[in-house]
């Protein structure tokens, strides 16, 4: 029996793989006829009437990056990975984080920094993170911020090798549809959630960014999240505050400095390993400099260029980005096109398996494709900026689809990317059916490292 389940998956493996090298047809192209509803209201997050000022508030953990130089990734197989937990108080309060295996009990501590900011005539609570850990993989974790009684939290760490599962979800913004989507979320089993921009469409009043964090504390506390930067967290308005991205950078702290790997100077542009160094995620800046010769630019070129595939364990590597490079939409169309134009050579020559953006409020993948033309070394392209914003989806698409799309959609859901092993990657779109996750889109994706024709 168990030799039938292996030659069966091996069939199913070997069946989507030849799907996927065959060679690109308008026939293929599919237009799901689909009818969304109209987006819901947006929700009203009123504050915990039960807590003091102390108590911990807005909890996510995104991954911090082990300390050691992700080339010795044994180091993270070893147990050496770490994790930033941030939250918000309303008061002075320490920041601290105690944390065990066990709950209720605390043997470990990190203390970390607080810090706080201004926008017009809005205060920010106190703002503050700490980086804990070692932590062992695949360990849930019990800890509590500020030494508040009031509230445990827990985390599951990422595991140190394959299989390795991923949640990506962008535009999520505070409707009920985003309720839903993070419904369908939460009932998945995840290991890291990734968020190509757009988070809580604050847009400029900043109590929409408390209310957001409290929207995503349930999920945020017990799985990492690693974002990036969409254009609505610019928030940039001339003379009264000129500087970019200040909500964003002060409560969305991503790894971007962590020593030992390839570290950028700029919290809208990083990357992480997961899976013992078997994915490497590179989180792009739509709305920072991308220019050749940029810092962007140059850091981008540096971490690929250690991530060489003939050399490491990169079985995939993946990117984000907010504006898509391809996207058949009319809507923000070529928002994402000086990017392309800048950066797409860089990450084709590093053979990055493929590229999430947001944006565009509706789903589009596309098959691989480089310079606008099926190239079988190319991306993977896919447009997911539909996790429920207030703004409504896009809902018109260029006539008839292009020769390099593979599957459109105008509704809202949510991704998931599962690492089976260091050749395939599965990705399943699911729609928010009537409050239910339904599979819309699914295909095997094979890793470029392991294509001989794509070698670098």
């Amino acid at each position: 029996m168990a030799t039938q389940k292996m030659a069966l998956a091996a069939l199913l493996v070997l069946t989507a793989a030849t799907a996927m090298s065959l060679p690109p047809a308008a026939s293929l192209a599919v237009t799901s006829p689909y009818v969304r509803p109209p987006p819901r209201e947006t929700l009203s997050l009123l504050k915990d009437d039960d807590a003091d000022g102390q108590t911990p508030q807005q909890v996510p953990t995104p991954l911090c990056v082990p300390s050691a130089s992700y080339h010795v990734r044994a180091h993270i197989n070893g147990g050496t990975g770490k994790m930033r937990v941030s939250w918000v108080t309303d008061d002075d309060a320490p920041a601290i984080v105690e944390y065990g295996t066990a709950s209720g009990k605390y043997p470990s501590s990190a203390t970390g920094n607080t810090t706080s900011y201004s926008y017009i005539l809005y205060e920010s609570g106190k703002i503050h993170d700490a980086v804990i850990g070692p932590l062992q993989a695949s360990t849930t974790y019990y800890y509590r911020c500020s030494s508040s009684p009031a509230r445990e939290f827990s985390f599951r760490t990422p595991p140190a090798t394959l299989p390795v599962k991923f949640v990506i979800a962008g535009d999520l913004g505070q409707t009920g549809w985003t309720e839903s989507t993070l419904k369908h979320i939460a009932a998945a089993d995840y290991d890291v959630l990734l968020l190509p921009g757009d988070l809580s469409y604050a847009d400029f009043i900043q109590p929409r960014w408390d209310s957001f964090g409290r929207l995503v504390t349930p999920l945020a506390s017990a799985r990492p999240w690693m974002v990036t930067q969409g254009n609505h967290e610019v928030e940039k308005m001339p003379v009264v505050e000129p500087e970019p991205f200040k909500a964003f950078n002060a409560r969305w702290r991503m790894p971007y400095d962590a020593a030992g790997t390839t570290s950028s100077d700029s919290n809208l542009f990083y990357s992480f390993d997961v899976a013992g160094g078997a994915v490497h995620v590179v989180m792009l800046g739509s709305y920072a400099d991308f220019a050749a010769g940029s810092a962007q630019y140059n850091w981008l070129r540096r971490d690929l260029a250690a991530v060489h595939r003939s050399r490491t364990a990169a079985a995939f590597v993946v990117a984000l980005v907010h504006a898509p490079w391809y996207s058949s939409n009319e809507a923000h169309e070529g928002d994402g096109d000086a990017m392309r134009d800048a950066v797409e050579e860089v990450l084709y020559e590093a053979r990055v398996d493929a590229v999430f953006a947001g944006h565009v409020h509706a789903y589009e993948r596309f098959k691989r494709v480089y310079k606008g033309k099926p190239d079988p070394c190319g991306p993977v392209y896919v447009t997911i900026g539909d996790g429920g914003n207030r703004e409504g989806l896009a809902k018109s698409y260029v006539d008839p689809a292009p020769a390099v799309s593979a599957f459109r959609e105008a509704s809202f859901g949510h991704g998931r990317l599962e690492v089976v092993n260091a050749t395939h990657a599965l990705w399943a779109w699911h729609r928010n059916d009537d409050d239910e996750p339904v599979v819309a889109d699914q295909v095997w994706i094979t890793s470029l490292a392991a294509n001989p024709a794509c070698k670098t």
